[in-house]
């Protein structure tokens, strides 16, 4: 087995030259990449989260058009591909765009210009974008004998970035314009792809060609981006082993526990391989430790325009159905919160039946971040406030230091479900229940709530890494945390978990009725 020392992650490289010619270790999927690029339908719209591999596919697919062959060597695609055709590559990233209609052209002024120049292009000083591209696409094939390749990545990212700003409408046209050329200019074209997080169908790119091919659901496709299961353990072995090693977990465990925090997606129902977030896993066994890779990078930006009232939402998110019409074609603009959210890595398929989609949080990681996002506005607190406490309580619920956890859990919900309005529609007690699910799921904790047990209904199952918590929740104004620790030993809510090898706790729990946060707290 090769050391870990001598194998090179490729954290935060988004090139396949790079990957290649420095020997960073690449998960093979050229064999899947061979078969899009050949096609019979030429023009491609696939989308995937952020930080999901597209850039680098787009960057591979460049290598193969380019005909880079060396490059190649040793991996699938060479049983598969014969010629190596050289063609020229037409390449956009609109992440870089900006989002403002001003940017927009700047960049595609200057991307323009640098291929005008390769092909000595002559630009008249009153072209449009639209012209220049035309011909830049004409003339790259007329002088090369062959036809152009055109690859667009996150074509979205001004799109979405502008979404409920007076901008949007001014990005909007400038897609019209430029991009209707790429029906226009069908015959010199060999391969035209286009990747996105969020699908905006009122653009030309949609509604203007009826050849589109919209793959991301294609179940050939589902793993050509993220890394599966399989692959995990057959190229990440060492770090795997590290990883254990240095939590003191076996290897299996650390294969569970880098399941449970980075595994779950899945992009077609009919092929509903585990897919992982390859970001996060990638920087996970790299650094050899569990954090939230995803959303530190910026993942969460976008939620707020898209999603309403999303604290009181997050119950519904966990087993939410949406219609195979609107996940599958909808405009992410009118298709509602799940539509964005699923689109964008929030939630993932979890099943399918007759034309309705069953979607679900992928993962701990996304699970975790989403409720650390909601936390400030359900406890009416900074986030600053939050952080702190959280960690405290993390800390306390993982040593069993039950004092100081409750500290910090009546530190967090002190007069919340009285003061926040918009938890008004909801009964007292159930409003606790969120604010605590909440809480304990910001943390990382596993939770279950409303828990169903041969001897009744758990109010909430905690779980740290080393102790299961098991707490029944009473109202003063309903026995309180006496009438609590009555339940839990006339019911034996802790029996169920005593086969867990974790150490097991069990807590009576007196909430005010009025809303005043947590009065009293008891262990048994």
């Amino acid at each position: 087995m090769v050391e870990t020392n001598d194998r090179r992650l490729p954290v935060g490289i988004q090139s396949f030259e790079e990957i290649r010619r420095e020997g960073y270790l690449y998960v093979d999927k050229t064999d899947i990449i061979w078969q899009l690029a050949n096609r019979v339908k030429r023009y491609t719209y696939f989308c995937r989260p952020r930080r999901f591999g597209k850039s680098v596919l787009v960057d591979t697919l460049e290598a193969y058009f380019l005909g880079k062959k060396e490059l190649f060597e040793g991996l699938k695609i060479m049983d598969l591909e014969t010629e190596w055709v050289k063609r020229p590559v037409i390449r956009l990233d609109m992440s870089r765009a900006g989002a403002e209609s001003k940017s927009v052209r700047s960049y595609l002024d200057n991307v323009f210009h640098t291929y005008e120049t390769e092909y000595g292009i002559v630009m008249h000083q009153d072209s449009s974008l639209a012209v220049r591209f035309s011909n830049i696409i004409q003339t790259a094939c007329k002088q090369t004998g062959q036809q152009v390749a055109i690859l667009i990545d996150e074509y979205d990212s001004p799109l979405q970035h502008s979404w409920k700003t007076p901008e949007h409408e001014a990005c909007t046209s400038i897609y019209r314009e430029v991009f209707a050329i790429l029906k226009a200019d069908d015959k010199y074209e060999k391969f035209v792809f286009i990747t996105g997080i969020t699908k905006f169908t009122q653009l030309s790119l949609f509604s203007g060609f009826n050849n589109l091919s919209i793959i991301s659901l294609d179940p050939e496709y589902a793993a050509i981006c993220g890394i599966t299961k399989e692959e995990v353990l057959r190229d990440f072995k060492p770090e795997i082993s590290k990883l254990a090693t240095k939590n003191d977990w076996t290897f299996d465990e650390a294969v569970a526990q880098l399941t449970a925090y980075y595994d779950g997606y899945h992009f077609s129902y009919e092929n509903m391989v585990d897919v992982f977030n390859p970001f996060s896993l990638i920087n996970a066994l790299s650094d050899f430790r569990l954090k939230n890779y995803w959303a530190s990078s910026g993942a969460t930006s976008l939620l707020p325009k898209f999603v309403d009232d999303m604290e009181i939402r997050m119950k519904d998110f966990e087993n939410c159905p949406i219609d195979s019409d609107t996940l599958e074609t909808s405009d992410v603009t009118g298709g509602g919160a799940e539509l964005f959210l699923y689109q964008s890595g929030y939630l993932t398929i979890k099943g399918y039946m007759e034309g309705i989609y069953l979607l679900g949080i992928p993962n701990n990681e996304v699970r975790r971040a989403l409720y650390k996002i909601v936390l400030p506005v359900l406890t009416l607190k900074t986030e600053a406030q939050v952080i702190s406490i959280q960690n405290m309580l993390l800390y306390s619920l993982k040593l069993g230091n039950l004092p100081e956890a409750m500290k910090c859990l009546k530190a967090l919900i002190a007069d919340v479900p009285y003061s926040n309005k918009k938890l008004a529609s909801m009964d007292m007690e159930e409003r606790y229940r969120l604010i605590l699910s909440t809480i304990f799921n910001a943390i990382g904790c596993r939770v279950e709530v409303e828990k169903m047990i041969a001897t009744g209904r758990i109010d909430m199952v905690v779980e740290t890494i080393n102790i299961v918590y098991v707490l029944e929740l009473k109202l003063s104004n309903n026995g309180g945390v006496d009438a609590a620790a009555e339940q839990i030993k006339a019911k034996q809510y802790a029996e169920p978990f005593q086969a867990d090898k974790r150490k097991v706790i069990a807590l009576a729990i007196e909430l005010d009725d009025l809303g005043k946060g947590l009065i009293d707290w008891k262990a048994i």
